[in-house]
């Protein structure tokens, strides 16, 4: 997401963010000035690898919309208005807690169009995946749909620890919120209870783990690429440990 965008210095800081919070500033300069350095003469900015992040997390949710969409079997305007409400719906509602304007789909209008394309073009293509029954096409949707809950908790936790330095318990709540619920909005639009608020494969928890994994590494010093590659990775690994071995909570 664009805000006011400036270059990383060599210590790591990004212009009137809050300062790292943690023991080990020199080790996070050297992982700074390694991630971050010099292309074609021009200093990586860290504000790029945020919206990199929140491309990829928005065009993986709006599949897993797309996806859920064709098996409702809706219409175009079906398929592209819960695509869009799956791939934005948890970061609107985490951009109105924080009080943060514009709302990131409305700022970055390409993602809009990106998914009015891939809505247009599902419509012609999914209606025959869908009719082979193939199991492949439902971990093909798993696969999207845990790297969008990596990508997105993680890159929520962050966002709120810009606003909120130093709170990681609501840090940790807007990841989470931010991972999951436009997958709850989706499955209310499709008439049906949240698989968040079931007793199924282990979805929220995923979230809840990446993004305490998230703060630790931002309090330990360790540059927030690093930690958040590392948070999307523990989120997106345990979900498909869970829906390999169908891990459930106990109650």
């Amino acid at each position: 997401m664009r805000r006011s965008v400036t270059a990383l210095t060599p210590a790591g800081n990004r212009g009137n963010s809050a300062p790292r919070i943690g023991r080990s500033a020199d080790v996070a300069a050297a992982f700074d000035l390694l991630l971050f350095s010099r292309y074609h003469g021009a200093l990586m900015r860290y504000d790029d690898v945020l919206t990199l992040i929140e491309m990829v997390g928005v065009l993986a949710f709006s599949m897993t919309g797309i996806f859920e969409a064709r098996r409702l079997k809706m219409d175009i305007v079906g398929v592209y208005s819960l695509a869009m409400i799956t791939a934005f719906g948890g970061g609107t509602v985490r951009d109105l807690f924080l009080q943060r304007h514009p709302l990131f789909w409305i700022q970055n209008w390409p993602y809009d169009a990106a998914i009015l394309v891939l809505s247009v073009v599902s419509v012609a293509v999914l209606k025959q995946i869908r009719s082979r029954k193939n199991g492949r096409l439902v971990l093909v949707v798993t696969i999207f749909d845990a790297l969008g809950l990596g990508l997105f908790s993680s890159l929520g936790a962050d966002y709120s620890l810009q606003v909120y330095p130093g709170n990681y318990f609501i840090a940790v709540l807007m990841g989470v919120i931010t991972g999951c619920f436009g997958g709850v909005i989706r499955d209310i639009v499709g008439n049906k209870v949240p698989t968040v608020f079931k007793r199924s494969q282990l979805y929220a928890t995923c979230a809840l783990a990446g993004c305490v994994m998230y703060v630790l590494l931002a309090w330990t010093g360790l540059p927030q690429l690093v930690s958040l590659s590392l948070s999307a990775a523990v989120v997106f690994t345990v979900r498909m440990l869970a829906v390999r071995f169908d891990v459930k909570l106990p109650v």
